[in-house]
């Protein structure tokens, strides 16, 4: 049997697994998770300051149609991130001040989408965070079916609805579910370890001790041969 175009709940990322990982930013969990899950560089922050973490609540529509999020919205649970697979299409904005001020009031985390919004300005004053690949004056139409709770292809990644969504002025990055209590750790000694490094270049050791062994290792220097 298929099924529905709809899929109304699916296990999600527990809230503290989300309050431990919105402290990090986006790039330690891309360093941690092996350099996957990064959304293309299109898709990206509103404003740079705008942050977002939370379980993804995914959405298909077809380019410029934006039935499929209204019913999503009614829909989502309050911390979840909504995810839109828009197909990249900037003709026509699939949300503006209207819905987004809706979502806050539902308490969604925020939007990413792979589609453009409009009335950018009142969105950057509401202070909601919304990652898109721009804006576009044009409204959408309200007409063609799409899915909800399935999984969505979102700048080339692939999302799985209650996977984990991150995204900072860097981008968004999304981690597997099942991965992101093991990743904690990782992310925690990664910024240890990022720090420390900061701190050593400050007192001016600036010199990356593994770079002689690797650029004999990509053939640049022969063997016992340093900068």
């Amino acid at each position: 049997m298929s099924l529905p175009n709809i899929i109304k709940d699916f296990p999600r990322i527990e809230p503290e697994l989300v309050t431990q990982a919105a402290q990090y930013q986006s790039a330690i969990f891309s360093d941690i998770n092996g350099r996957q899950g990064a959304l293309h560089g299109r898709i990206k922050a509103l404003r740079p300051r705008m942050k977002v973490a939370g379980p993804a609540f995914t959405v298909e529509v077809r380019p410029g149609d934006n039935l499929m999020i209204h019913a999503a919205m009614a829909l989502a649970k309050p911390g979840d991130v909504l995810v839109i697979d828009g197909k990249g299409d900037q003709t026509s904005a699939l949300m503006g001040t209207i819905m987004m001020t809706a979502c806050r009031e539902l308490g969604l985390a925020g939007v990413v989408m792979d589609g453009a919004v409009r009335d950018s300005l009142e969105i950057d004053e509401m202070g909601f965070p919304v990652f898109s690949v721009g804006t576009n004056p044009n409204g959408p139409t309200k007409q063609i079916s799409g899915r909800i709770g399935h999984p969505v292809s979102v700048g080339g990644v692939s999302v799985r609805p209650g996977d984990f969504v991150i995204g900072d002025g860097d981008g968004v990055v999304v981690v597997e579910r099942e991965k992101l209590a093991e990743l904690l750790p990782l992310a925690k000694n990664k910024v240890k370890a990022e720090a420390k490094r900061i701190d050593q270049i400050k007192q001016g050791n600036t010199s990356a001790p593994w770079l002689s062994a690797s650029l004999v290792a990509a053939g640049v220097l022969n063997e016992g041969e340093t900068l």
